[in-house]
């Protein structure tokens, strides 16, 4: 006879409740046996094994024992360890008769890494279950005050914090092993446009100089309003998502191998401005036109032959204003999981907040934002591109050309960052001391307008793994569009 449906489930609750969490005493057991017979069994566990992963608190003691005596130069065994375990009890045993039948029982030091990873895997697995209940409770329990979004990506930091710790092939490695990644990378290198070791930027000056944009560094582009800092790191996010190739692989991955898929936090504007002056730069009708719906329809089949191939391309956009370095990284870890990334773009670097509340310390604030956007870029092994601010004191110089000294809060900005680029346009400083008309100084204005006009200079001021220097490019103020510049060397013959 089958029992109601209430007493079912409420003998599943109880069952659910006395359920024990995974774990291997036996292999607790003979691992720690193991490192008393031969103390080296400790080296072949202690890049990745802490006393914590033990699911016994007693075999948490002797295993932290055992390492402070191994790792100070002294020998562990049952007769040395007695002394700093006290009067424990160890089930009915006394300390040492415990530690002797540990011993006793031990198996070949040969097998003490697989006990290790035996029991590292189940305490991950403890960690994971933890986590679990501490997302239903707090989901039942969660204050008024309190989103479910912030629970959600609480829980997803956890959750990729554990995925990255769950990792025991960290430590030294052959450098032929390293060897053959140098091999590799070169080989990425050759089969991409540019035949450059980083993803290309589509300004061939500029990826000369930094070759391309590299994994794991963080770039900061910086530079006064008006100067194109948007323009510029939209350019190179469409002409890298633009590029995207893709190879699938036998295990059912798919690759990169040319361009690459851009996540873009967009703090400032939303996605329908960053998407205009995309499409402006694609199809070369003026932003100000496609806005006022001052277009021919000449103009409009542009616009949308430029908005069809935009559709394809690998492009995603948060425009998520006033967001936390935390969220931003669990935004990033998602896409990256979800989709794919490989290379971030946040525009830009001051309107992020730190992970408390707002901080009358706007520099420690700074810190730890760069700090964490550097730690972000190495973890999820792509480029970062955070535009950034430069202070006001820039505009009391004769040469308006920015300096690292220029960038808000530059101490840390500068010290995290393994690129510094600014963006300096004179024409627009030129353009604002424009004279009467008619005058000797209107002339030698319009001859420098001239001089000036269309061009940029990118300055890089800092990179870790390359030269400095500027770097000229053109811009077309009218469809936001930074392109390489025609110089003379590069001009056909004339006839």
């Amino acid at each position: 006879m089958a029992l109601p449906n209430a007493i079912t489930a409420k003998l599943e609750a109880v069952k659910a409740e006395y359920r024990v969490a995974p774990h291997n005493i036996d292999a607790e057991q003979a691992l720690l046996g193991a490192l008393l017979v031969n103390n080296d069994a400790y080296y072949r566990v202690s890049d990745f094994l802490l006393s914590e992963h033990f699911m016994e608190d007693a075999h948490q003691q002797i295993f932290t024992v055992a390492a402070s005596l191994i790792k100070s130069g002294k020998l562990a065994t049952p007769i040395t360890m007695k002394t700093y375990l006290g009067d424990a009890d160890f089930g009915g045993q006394t300390v040492i008769q415990y530690l002797a039948r540990l011993a006793a029982d031990a198996t070949t030091v040969i097998n003490a890494a697989e006990y290790g990873r035996t029991i590292y895997d189940l305490a991950i697995r403890r960690r994971l279950i933890a986590i679990g209940e501490e997302l239903v409770n707090g989901a039942y329990e969660a204050p008024v005050e309190q989103a479910p979004r912030d629970q959600i990506e609480e829980t997803e930091r956890r959750l990729y914090e554990l995925a990255e710790a769950g990792k025991y092939d960290g430590g030294f490695q052959k450098f032929s092993d390293a060897l053959t990644a140098a091999v590799d990378m070169a080989a990425k290198a050759y089969q991409r446009d540019g035949k450059l070791s980083g993803i290309a930027t589509g300004l061939s000056d500029l990826d000369a100089k930094m070759g391309g944009l590299q994994s794991s560094d963080l770039i900061i582009l910086a530079g006064r309003p008006a100067m194109g800092k948007t323009s510029l790191v939209t350019n190179i996010a469409f002409n890298v998502a633009k590029a995207y190739r893709g190879e699938k692989h036998q295990d059912g991955t798919i690759r990169t191998v040319n361009g690459g898929i851009v996540g873009f936090f967009s703090l400032e504007m939303s996605a329908e401005q960053l998407a205009t002056r995309i499409i402006a730069e694609q199809s070369g009708v003026a932003s100000y036109k496609i806005r006022r719906g001052d277009i021919r329809p000449e103009d409009f089949y542009k616009i949308t032959d430029a908005a069809r191939e935009m559709q394809t391309i690998p492009f995603y956009i948060d425009q998520t204003g006033g967001i936390s370095i935390a969220q931003l990284a669990a935004r990033a870890r998602r896409l990256k999981r979800q989709k794919g990334l490989d290379v971030l773009i946040i525009d830009y670097l001051q309107l992020l907040s730190g992970s408390g509340k707002r901080s009358d310390n706007r520099v420690q604030e700074m810190t730890e934002i760069t700090t964490g956007l550097k730690a972000l870029a190495k973890e999820l092994a792509v480029p970062v591109i955070a535009l950034s601010q430069l202070s006001r004191q820039v505009e009391n110089r004769d040469d308006k050309r920015p300096q690292l000294s220029d960038l808000r809060e530059s101490g840390s900005i500068e010290q995290d960052a393994d690129v510094v680029m600014f963006v300096f346009r004179e024409e627009y400083y030129v353009g604002n001391k424009k004279p009467r008309e008619g005058t000797e100084e209107f002339f030698a204005w319009e001859a420098e307008m001239q001089r000036v006009h269309g061009k940029a200079e990118v300055i890089i001021g800092k990179q870790r793994h390359g030269p400095t220097g500027t770097v000229e490019l053109q811009f077309d103020a009218n469809i936001t569009r930074f392109s390489d510049l025609a110089q003379e060397d590069r001009l056909p013959d004339r006839m």
